[in-house]
């Protein structure tokens, strides 16, 4: 007898709908086809212990299990729980007419138990968008399927529990899940915020004007100054996740295997800081089943990257591609997927490997050259991809023990929302383009205008720092991104001077 189930692969971000096909006839071996993995191919000792403890049998007849369409590889072991049910229903102990409806994925342990599986939204989303009633998944990831609308999701913890609601001698329960209402539960639910930062005034301006822009900042500073503190703090002031952007961060999370079970929307943006050891793989994604890497798992949020030199350099060179296109790609010989990648740099360094460089206070102990050795571990296509450079200075005693009330992070993303919105109005109509560290050289000059008195500003500052020719479309965006702020029209000279003090390390002889 042949029955179908029915599952799903996922590539990149999205998920393609796979045919599970059994058929049992005379003979006595196994075989599996279309082209499974290690994972699936061990799936029937699972199987068959999962049947056996669930008070059915294994067939003792010839099984061939095909997973269709077969030039694509199936790779994990979601397949069980689909492959368990066909053997099932084209055995005659289960009836089949019901399979056609569901969409069935899931792990199953040696006891039956159902374990979580990778990817439940995107798959959940082909199951609505392939017409199919519901989704049968384990426990652990209900939440995730349950919000997308128009499609029943079912949570099971067992094998027995799928042969009873499919025999008709259960009702499973069906998870709801308001999506809206899940989306604004937690928006702008944050652990931290601005108001435990005490002093720190100009790097507070600096990091609102990155997240008004959508710029990429470097934090130069000595060792116990706050730059990770305040780099934890940038995504409470970023504007909110829309219902869109959740969507999609979920989905990248989802397939990652990074959501916990109780969570159904991500509803605050991502906030990742690997560890400097990292690989390239790691950081931008791919392995011998491609995953997502840090940069996607960040999208719509901030990258932390804290010691910026001391990351390899191979590393760091891989991120200067998706920095610039928003999106990474990742080529096999038979298939290439795609992760989007839209994130806020924020890089953290100390100014020289002792860390007391410029310091008002401690002497840098450093051989001469050996600060420009350790700054010249970043290049420069890095570098340039980095809008505001700024120095962070150590807070002293008086600041830190005053009891001064701060601005709160709500304040200040006020301030910042405000000046995106009019970034958004600017930009309508043009695809993927929302907010100023997204312009091209070519709107840089039909956007940003400057006066007489601004060019001879500009060409003074160049002149008399030794700004670098990269930094000229950097100072243009980010004074632009400052009037934004001043909800000016024009960009002033006033804004132009503030953008001109965040390229420090363009500057000729900055480290000596």
């Amino acid at each position: 007898m042949l029955v179908k189930t029915y599952g799903s692969a996922v590539f990149g971000v999205d998920a393609l709908t796979i045919t599970i096909e059994v058929s049992i006839s005379g003979g006595n071996k196994y075989f599996m086809v279309g082209l499974p993995d290690n994972a699936v191919k061990e799936s029937l000792q699972r199987v068959e212990s999962a049947i056996n403890v669930a008070g059915f049998r294994m067939p003792r007849q010839k099984i061939v299990v095909n997973l269709a369409p077969a030039d694509i590889r199936k790779e994990g072991s979601a397949y069980d729980l689909p492959i368990a049910v066909g053997i099932l229903a084209a055995s005659g102990q289960i009836p089949s007419e019901e399979l056609e409806n569901y969409f069935i994925m899931g792990e199953l342990s040696l006891d039956g138990a159902i374990q979580p599986i990778k990817g439940a939204l995107p798959i959940a989303i082909q199951a609505q968008k392939e017409g199919f009633k519901g989704f049968i998944l384990p426990k652990q990831n209900v939440r995730e399927a349950a919000i997308v609308d128009g499609l029943i999701a079912y949570g099971v913890e067992n094998l027995a529990q799928v042969i009873r609601f499919f025999n008709k001698k259960e009702e499973l329960e069906q998870v709801k899940i308001n999506t809206k209402e899940e989306f604004l539960k937690n928006i702008g639910n944050y652990e931290h915020d601005f108001a435990d930062v005490k002093g720190q005034e100009n790097i507070k301006r600096a990091l609102e004007i990155a997240a008004a822009g959508g710029h990429n900042v470097i934090l130069i500073g000595p060792p116990g100054a706050g730059k990770t503190m305040l780099a934890k703090r940038l995504p409470t002031i970023l504007p909110p996740l829309n219902l869109y952007e959740a969507l999609e961060t979920t989905k990248i999370h989802s397939v990652a295997g990074k959501l916990s079970a109780a969570d159904a929307l991500m509803t605050v943006r991502p906030y990742r800081s690997p560890h400097h050891t990292i690989s390239d793989v790691a950081l931008v994604g791919g392995g011998m089943n491609p995953q997502p890497g840090e940069i996607s798992l960040a999208h719509n949020g901030v990258l932390f990257l804290d010691e910026l030199p001391e990351f390899k350099r191979t590393v760091l060179e891989v991120m200067r591609q998706p920095l610039e296109d928003r999106k990474v790609a990742i080529a096999r010989a038979r298939f290439s997927v795609e992760y989007p990648a839209s994130f806020m740099l924020v890089a953290s360094m100390n100014p020289c490997p002792c860390g007391f460089y410029n310091h008002p206070e401690k002497e840098c102990v450093c051989a001469p050259g050996v600060v420009q050795k350790y700054l010249s571990k970043i290049s420069g296509p890095l570098l340039d991809r980095i809008d505001l450079h700024v120095e962070v200075t150590p807070v002293n005693f008086s600041e830190l023990a005053s009891s001064r009330e701060t601005e709160k992070s709500e304040n200040i993303r006020a301030r910042v929302i405000k000046a995106r919105e009019i970034q958004e109005k600017r930009f309508e109509g043009k695809e993927d383009l929302h907010c100023n560290a997204q312009m091209s050289p070519k709107m840089v000059r039909k956007v940003c205008h400057i006066t007489e008195a601004g060019t001879n500003l500009l060409k003074s500052a160049m002149e008399r720092l030794g700004l670098s020719a990269r930094a000229y479309d950097r100072i243009l965006k980010v004074a632009r991104t400052i009037a934004d702020l001043d909800e000016s029209e024009d960009v002033e000279l006033e804004h132009l001077a503030e953008s001109i003090n965040y390229r420090s390390l363009d500057r000729d002889g900055w480290a000596g």
